[in-house]
């Protein structure tokens, strides 16, 4: 059996086993089609070490992000991802018992710590007050970002939800996220009555809780909002709001752990409500906000007497 064979049944094996998502799948497919067209090689046992040491020289090589007037290198957390999908790969092949390189044998490279991207508490409230009420559209921006803030959805799993799946007469509802975990998120009063205004503003039938409007609002039978149009809204409310640096969904997501961990929550909770599935993940936001440590700081750094 081929390469591209063996492909395609590690693909069908995450979507219908393992229950990844097709964003997921669709990544996987790009990270070993590239590597297959790279080792130009049709058989798994004809895949070497050397192989994967030339291909991780050639990621490091292949241009990436722009900065100022230069081009750097790929980011080495991008490199990180083609080579955890080869990872996957290679240990879907030994479960198949077909031979092939070790996945033991493919350390990944070492990545500085994530930084966070965050906005101030004043940006923030500037940010969610923006978009204007008195238009439809500007109802159901309101309602996306206070449904953001309220329960740091990630972008996928709101451009996902139906009217249904949100009741109204609760402050709770449960939300399928990574991995198909399905976990509970919590409704804010302010983000119960932006989705309530918007919601009777509605005259259409479409299930989906945010739908599309303007030019291409009927273009295709989903009138769902994209992960792309809410970006592409975010950024134009956080214009409007006099935010200069990037502000993405995720931002969000951002501002609504630390508001959790600054004001006390634990961390377990904060991993459960952000549906982490690893609490190292989680541990990013403490350096950030330990409220303990700039009080040590405060009271204790340049005391010396003079």
């Amino acid at each position: 059996m081929t390469l591209l064979q063996l492909k395609r049944q590690f693909l069908e094996y995450l979507e219908i086993e393992r229950g990844r998502s097709v964003k997921t799948i669709e990544n996987y497919d790009r990270y070993l089609t590239r590597f297959f067209t790279f080792v130009k090689v049709t058989n798994p046992s004809e895949v070497t070490e050397e192989h994967i040491r030339e291909f991780r020289l050639y990621l490091n090589r292949q241009a990436g992000t722009k900065v100022g007037g230069r081009t750097e290198s790929m980011k080495r957390r991008t490199q990180n991802y083609y080579l955890i999908a080869l990872r996957a790969f290679l240990k879907f092949l030994r479960k198949r018992e077909i031979k092939a390189v070790s996945p033991e044998r493919i350390e990944l490279a070492k990545v500085p710590e994530r930084s966070l991207d965050l906005i101030s508490s004043s940006e923030l409230e500037r940010l969610l007050n923006a978009p204007l009420t008195t238009t439809l559209p500007g109802l159901r921006d309101r309602a996306i970002l206070q449904l953001f803030f309220s329960t740091g959805l990630r972008i996928s799993e709101l451009c996902a939800l139906d009217i249904d799946s949100v009741d109204l007469t609760r402050d709770e509802f449960s939300v399928r996220g990574k991995g198909d975990k399905v976990r509970v998120v919590f409704l804010s009063e302010n983000a119960k009555n932006t989705i309530a205004a918007y919601l009777r503003g509605r005259k259409d039938l479409d299930g989906a809780l945010f739908i599309r409007y303007g030019k291409k609002a009927h273009v295709g039978e989903d009138a769902r909002v994209s992960p792309r149009s809410v970006q592409r809204l975010l950024k134009e409310h956080a214009t409007t709001a006099g935010i200069t640096r990037k502000v993405t969904p995720h931002v969000i997501r951002h501002s609504f752990a630390t508001d959790l961990l600054s004001n006390g929550a634990d961390l377990r909770s904060v991993q459960a409500l952000l549906g982490h599935a690893n609490i190292g993940t989680t541990q990013i936001y403490t350096h950030v906000t330990d409220a303990h440590l700039r009080a040590v700081h405060k009271q204790f750094h340049g005391t010396r007497k003079k």
